[in-house]
C-alpha cells in the first residue's frame, strides 16, 4: 500500500513543530533541571557550609514571608505591573505610527530607518551601563529650567492643567500625562516593535491598496480597513513581545539579584523568582487570549 501524501496544510504544521523543535529541545535540556531546582530553592532555607551548601525545607514560608514582612517586594512588584500597564500600549501605538510613517517613500528613509533603531543599540549591554536616560533626564530638566526663558518645552503638569480644562476625564488625562514623563522610555523601548510592523507593512499586497483607492476610500478608510487587519498578528507578536520586554529591565530584577547575593537569601531570591513568574505568565495569557480574538489572518 502506498503511503498517503500529507496535505499543503498538514506540511505547513509540521514545518512549525520543525521550526521549534531546537527550542524545545534547549528548554528541555538547559531549563528544566534548573527550574525545577529554584523551586525547590524556594522552598527551602540555603545556608552556606564547608564544601558547598546545605538545604533545609521550609515549606511555604518564603512565599508568605515576601508579603508580610518583605516592604519592597509588593511595592516594586505592583509598580512593575502599573509601568507595564502604562507603557506596552503606548509603544504599541507609537511603533505602528513610526513605522506607517517609515514605510512611505521619501528621501532619505535609510537614514531615518537607522536613526529609529539607534535606541536598540543604546539600549545594549555595552552601552547601557552609561546611564543614557539619567543623562537625557538631567539635560531635559536643565534644557528647560526656571526663568521666562525656559519654558521653550511644555511640562506635564501644564499639559495635565490644559487637559483638565478642557474637560478631559481625569483617567484619561493621567495617562496621557503619564506618557509625556515617559517618553525616552517610551522611544528607546520601541525599536525592535517599528522593525516588526515594517517588514509587516512591506508584506501586504499593494493589489488591496490599489483596489481600495479604486473604490474611492480615503487614506483614513485604508489605514483602518486594510493596513490595521493586516498588522493585528504583529500587535499580538508585539505586545507579547513588549511585555516580557518591559518586565526584563526593572527594579524588581534588582532587588531579586540583591536578596540573592548581596544579603544571601537564596530561598527568599528565589520565591521572588518564581512569584514574578507567575504573575508574567498569567499577563501573558490574559492578554493574548483577549487580543488572540480579534486577529485576522489573511490567507
Amino acid at each position: 500500500m502506498f503511503r498517503k501524501s500529507l496535505t499543503l496544510s498538514q506540511k505547513k504544521q509540521w514545518y512549525g513543530v520543525l521550526f521549534v523543535t531546537p527550542l524545545l529541545l534547549g528548554l528541555v535540556m538547559l531549563f528544566l533541571l534548573p527550574l525545577i531546582q529554584s523551586f525547590r530553592f524556594s522552598l527551602s532555607s540555603i545556608h552556606l557550609v564547608e564544601g558547598g551548601f546545605a538545604v533545609d525545607y521550609k515549606g511555604w514560608s518564603n512565599y508568605s514571608q515576601l508579603f508580610t514582612t518583605n516592604p519592597d517586594y509588593p511595592r516594586r512588584l505592583t509598580e512593575s505591573v502599573i509601568n507595564m500597564v502604562v507603557n506596552v500600549p503606548i509603544i504599541i501605538i507609537f511603533s505602528l505610527f513610526a513605522a506607517v510613517l517609515l514605510n512611505q517613500k521619501f528621501r532619505g528613509r535609510a537614514l531615518a530607518r537607522a536613526i529609529f533603531f539607534l535606541p536598540v543599540i543604546l539600549a545594549s549591554a555595552a552601552i547601557a551601563n552609561l546611564d543614557i536616560s539619567s543623562f537625557v533626564g538631567g539635560a531635559s530638566l536643565s534644557g528647560t529650567g526656571g526663568g521666562e526663558g525656559g519654558g521653550g518645552l511644555l511640562q506635564s503638569f501644564e499639559l495635565k492643567k490644559m487637559l483638565t480644562e478642557s474637560g478631559l476625564a481625569p483617567v484619561f488625562v493621567n495617562y496621557i500625562t503619564g506618557a509625556v514623563d515617559r517618553i525616552y522610555e517610551i522611544i528607546s523601548s520601541s525599536g525592535v516593535q517599528i522593525l516588526i510592523f515594517l517588514a509587516g507593512l512591506q508584506s501586504v499586497s499593494p493589489a488591496l491598496y490599489e483596489a481600495s483607492r479604486i473604490e474611492g476610500a480615503t487614506g483614513y478608510e485604508i489605514f483602518w480597513k486594510v493596513t490595521f487587519p493586516m498588522m493585528t498578528p504583529l500587535i499580538l507578536t508585539n505586545i507579547v513581545y513588549s511585555i516580557i520586554d518591559s518586565f526584563s529591565h526593572n527594579s524588581i530584577n534588582s532587588l531579586i539579584s540583591e536578596t540573592a547575593f548581596k544579603s544571601f537569601e537564596f530561598g527568599q531570591s528565589a520565591a521572588m523568582s518564581w512569584v514574578y513568574f507567575a504573575v508574567v505568565t498569567a499577563i501573558l495569557g490574559i492578554s493574548t487570549a483577549i487580543i488572540s480574538r480579534k486577529v485576522f489572518y489573511y490567507d
